[in-house]
Protein backbone atom coordinates (compact mmCIF):
# COMPACT_ATOMS: atom_id res chain seq x y z
CA UNK A 1 0.00 0.00 0.00
CA UNK A 2 1.48 3.12 -0.97
CA UNK A 3 1.16 6.20 1.75
CA UNK A 4 1.92 8.89 -0.44
CA UNK A 5 -1.03 10.49 -1.12
CA UNK A 6 -0.20 11.50 -5.02
CA UNK A 7 0.77 9.76 -7.92
CA UNK A 8 4.60 9.86 -9.42
CA UNK A 9 3.03 12.09 -11.97
CA UNK A 10 0.93 14.47 -9.58
CA UNK A 11 4.21 15.52 -7.66
CA UNK A 12 6.14 15.93 -10.68
CA UNK A 13 3.55 18.04 -12.29
CA UNK A 14 3.54 20.00 -8.60
CA UNK A 15 7.85 19.91 -8.73
CA UNK A 16 7.43 21.79 -11.90
CA UNK A 17 4.79 24.08 -11.49
CA UNK A 18 6.64 24.81 -8.21
CA UNK A 19 9.87 25.87 -9.93
CA UNK A 20 8.17 28.24 -12.58
CA UNK A 21 6.53 30.28 -10.16
CA UNK A 22 9.09 30.57 -7.49
CA UNK A 23 12.28 31.05 -9.23
CA UNK A 24 10.55 33.19 -12.13
CA UNK A 25 11.00 36.95 -11.68
CA UNK A 26 7.90 38.22 -9.81
CA UNK A 27 7.77 41.33 -6.86
CA UNK A 28 9.46 39.05 -4.35
CA UNK A 29 12.46 37.96 -5.87
CA UNK A 30 12.63 41.49 -7.02
CA UNK A 31 12.42 43.19 -3.51
CA UNK A 32 14.32 40.42 -2.06
CA UNK A 33 17.71 41.59 -4.47
CA UNK A 34 17.02 45.07 -4.00
CA UNK A 35 16.65 44.65 -0.39
CA UNK A 36 19.84 42.70 -0.31
CA UNK A 37 21.62 44.73 -2.70
CA UNK A 38 20.80 47.90 -0.26
CA UNK A 39 20.95 46.49 2.94
CA UNK A 40 22.67 43.64 3.01
CA UNK A 41 22.07 40.01 3.44
CA UNK A 42 21.18 39.69 6.83
CA UNK A 43 18.83 42.70 6.66
CA UNK A 44 17.21 41.45 3.62
CA UNK A 45 16.37 37.72 5.16
CA UNK A 46 13.62 38.90 7.42
CA UNK A 47 11.73 39.27 3.81
CA UNK A 48 12.94 36.03 2.45
CA UNK A 49 11.37 34.36 5.70
CA UNK A 50 8.17 36.38 5.80
CA UNK A 51 7.89 35.30 1.52
CA UNK A 52 7.06 31.81 2.58
CA UNK A 53 5.47 32.71 5.52
CA UNK A 54 2.72 34.65 4.36
CA UNK A 55 1.99 32.67 1.21
CA UNK A 56 1.38 29.42 3.43
CA UNK A 57 -0.77 31.32 5.59
CA UNK A 58 -2.71 32.39 2.46
CA UNK A 59 -2.68 29.15 0.91
CA UNK A 60 -3.66 27.30 4.22
CA UNK A 61 -6.94 29.48 3.78
CA UNK A 62 -7.14 29.35 0.20
CA UNK A 63 -7.74 25.19 1.37
CA UNK A 64 -10.53 25.88 4.02
CA UNK A 65 -12.35 28.11 2.06
CA UNK A 66 -11.06 31.36 1.59
CA UNK A 67 -9.90 31.34 -1.96
CA UNK A 68 -14.09 30.37 -2.92
CA UNK A 69 -14.56 33.10 -1.48
CA UNK A 70 -12.11 35.27 -3.51
CA UNK A 71 -13.37 33.77 -6.91
CA UNK A 72 -17.06 34.40 -5.88
CA UNK A 73 -16.62 37.87 -5.24
CA UNK A 74 -14.92 39.90 -8.22
CA UNK A 75 -14.77 43.47 -6.32
CA UNK A 76 -12.72 41.56 -3.43
CA UNK A 77 -10.75 40.26 -6.24
CA UNK A 78 -10.06 43.60 -8.32
CA UNK A 79 -9.75 45.36 -4.49
CA UNK A 80 -6.60 43.03 -3.63
CA UNK A 81 -5.46 43.46 -7.44
CA UNK A 82 -5.03 46.97 -7.07
CA UNK A 83 -4.12 47.23 -3.70
CA UNK A 84 -1.06 45.33 -4.51
CA UNK A 85 -0.70 47.26 -7.88
CA UNK A 86 -0.53 50.11 -5.48
CA UNK A 87 1.52 49.29 -2.95
CA UNK A 88 4.51 47.66 -5.77
CA UNK A 89 4.42 51.15 -7.09
CA UNK A 90 4.65 52.94 -3.60
CA UNK A 91 7.81 50.46 -3.67
CA UNK A 92 8.96 51.67 -6.75
CA UNK A 93 9.16 55.39 -6.22
CA UNK A 94 10.77 54.27 -2.96
CA UNK A 95 13.41 52.17 -4.30
CA UNK A 96 14.10 55.17 -7.35
CA UNK A 97 14.21 57.90 -4.96
CA UNK A 98 17.51 55.64 -3.34
CA UNK A 99 21.15 56.46 -3.95
CA UNK A 100 22.88 56.06 -1.29
CA UNK A 101 23.87 53.35 1.18
CA UNK A 102 23.59 55.13 4.38
CA UNK A 103 21.24 54.43 7.50
CA UNK A 104 18.44 57.29 6.52
CA UNK A 105 18.52 55.40 2.98
CA UNK A 106 18.45 52.26 4.93
CA UNK A 107 15.19 53.13 6.90
CA UNK A 108 13.40 54.31 3.72
CA UNK A 109 13.91 50.98 1.68
CA UNK A 110 13.39 48.60 4.55
CA UNK A 111 10.39 46.52 4.45
CA UNK A 112 9.61 44.77 7.67
CA UNK A 113 8.56 41.39 8.01
CA UNK A 114 5.02 42.08 8.48
CA UNK A 115 5.14 44.09 5.54
CA UNK A 116 6.61 41.42 3.73
CA UNK A 117 3.73 38.52 5.19
CA UNK A 118 1.13 41.10 4.13
CA UNK A 119 2.45 41.80 0.65
CA UNK A 120 1.40 38.01 0.10
CA UNK A 121 -1.79 38.98 0.40
CA UNK A 122 -2.00 42.15 -2.09
CA UNK A 123 -0.18 39.90 -4.83
CA UNK A 124 -2.31 38.61 -7.11
CA UNK A 125 0.54 36.04 -8.48
CA UNK A 126 0.58 34.50 -4.91
CA UNK A 127 -3.35 34.38 -4.71
CA UNK A 128 -3.39 32.31 -8.39
CA UNK A 129 -0.38 30.15 -7.25
CA UNK A 130 -2.44 29.06 -4.63
CA UNK A 131 -5.55 29.05 -5.83
CA UNK A 132 -4.32 26.75 -8.09
CA UNK A 133 -2.26 24.13 -6.10
CA UNK A 134 -5.74 23.87 -4.49
CA UNK A 135 -7.54 23.47 -7.53
CA UNK A 136 -5.26 20.77 -9.06
CA UNK A 137 -3.82 19.06 -6.03
CA UNK A 138 -6.09 19.26 -3.16
CA UNK A 139 -9.97 20.61 -3.45
CA UNK A 140 -12.34 17.82 -3.82
CA UNK A 141 -10.28 15.04 -2.74
CA UNK A 142 -10.83 12.30 -0.17
CA UNK A 143 -7.57 12.31 1.35
CA UNK A 144 -7.20 16.42 0.91
CA UNK A 145 -5.55 16.92 4.65
CA UNK A 146 -2.47 14.36 4.00
CA UNK A 147 -2.51 16.34 0.07
CA UNK A 148 -2.18 19.28 2.43
CA UNK A 149 0.58 18.06 4.71
CA UNK A 150 2.62 17.26 2.05
CA UNK A 151 1.97 20.74 -0.53
CA UNK A 152 2.25 22.60 1.95
CA UNK A 153 6.11 22.54 3.24
CA UNK A 154 6.94 21.87 -0.64
CA UNK A 155 5.87 24.80 -1.25
CA UNK A 156 7.31 26.73 1.73
CA UNK A 157 10.97 25.67 0.48
CA UNK A 158 10.54 26.76 -2.73
CA UNK A 159 9.67 30.30 -1.56
CA UNK A 160 12.47 30.66 1.06
CA UNK A 161 15.39 28.97 -1.28
CA UNK A 162 13.77 30.77 -4.45
CA UNK A 163 13.84 34.72 -2.56
CA UNK A 164 17.32 33.90 -0.79
CA UNK A 165 18.96 32.83 -4.27
CA UNK A 166 17.90 36.18 -5.45
CA UNK A 167 18.83 38.10 -2.09
CA UNK A 168 22.77 36.12 -2.09
CA UNK A 169 22.79 37.76 -6.30
CA UNK A 170 21.71 40.59 -4.34
CA UNK A 171 24.48 40.61 -2.14
CA UNK A 172 26.98 39.60 -4.76
CA UNK A 173 25.92 43.09 -6.67
CA UNK A 174 26.04 44.86 -3.25
CA UNK A 175 30.17 44.23 -3.43
CA UNK A 176 30.25 45.47 -6.96
CA UNK A 177 27.58 49.06 -5.67
CA UNK A 178 30.15 50.09 -2.97
CA UNK A 179 33.48 49.51 -4.80
CA UNK A 180 35.64 51.54 -6.13
CA UNK A 181 34.84 53.96 -9.32
CA UNK A 182 34.12 51.18 -12.21
CA UNK A 183 34.17 52.08 -15.21
CA UNK A 184 33.72 55.69 -14.83
CA UNK A 185 30.40 55.41 -12.92
CA UNK A 186 31.25 56.09 -9.24
CA UNK A 187 29.03 54.42 -6.42
CA UNK A 188 26.10 56.29 -6.09
CA UNK A 189 25.76 56.86 -9.76
CA UNK A 190 25.99 52.57 -9.63
CA UNK A 191 23.72 52.52 -7.05
CA UNK A 192 20.99 55.05 -8.34
CA UNK A 193 20.96 53.46 -11.67
CA UNK A 194 20.23 49.98 -10.35
CA UNK A 195 17.48 51.06 -7.77
CA UNK A 196 15.82 52.39 -10.74
CA UNK A 197 16.38 49.29 -12.72
CA UNK A 198 14.24 47.74 -9.87
CA UNK A 199 12.01 50.06 -9.51
CA UNK A 200 11.11 49.50 -13.77
CA UNK A 201 11.21 46.33 -12.61
CA UNK A 202 8.33 46.46 -9.51
CA UNK A 203 6.32 48.89 -12.39
CA UNK A 204 6.55 46.13 -14.96
CA UNK A 205 5.14 43.81 -12.81
CA UNK A 206 2.57 46.11 -11.06
CA UNK A 207 1.44 46.37 -15.12
CA UNK A 208 1.18 42.92 -15.87
CA UNK A 209 -0.75 42.43 -12.44
CA UNK A 210 -3.12 44.95 -14.01
CA UNK A 211 -3.73 42.68 -16.88
CA UNK A 212 -5.08 39.33 -14.86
Amino acid sequence: MNAFPMSGAEFTALLLLSTATSFTPGPNTTLSTALAANLGLKRALRFVVAVPVGWGLLFTLCTFGLGALVVSLPALRVGIQFTGIAYLLWLASKLARSAALTQANAAQLDVSFLQGVALQFLNIKAWMLALTVVAGWLAGRDDMLARFAVTLPLMLAFGFFSNLLYAAIGSLLRQWLTGPVVAGLPTARRLRWFNRGMAVVLVATAAWMATL
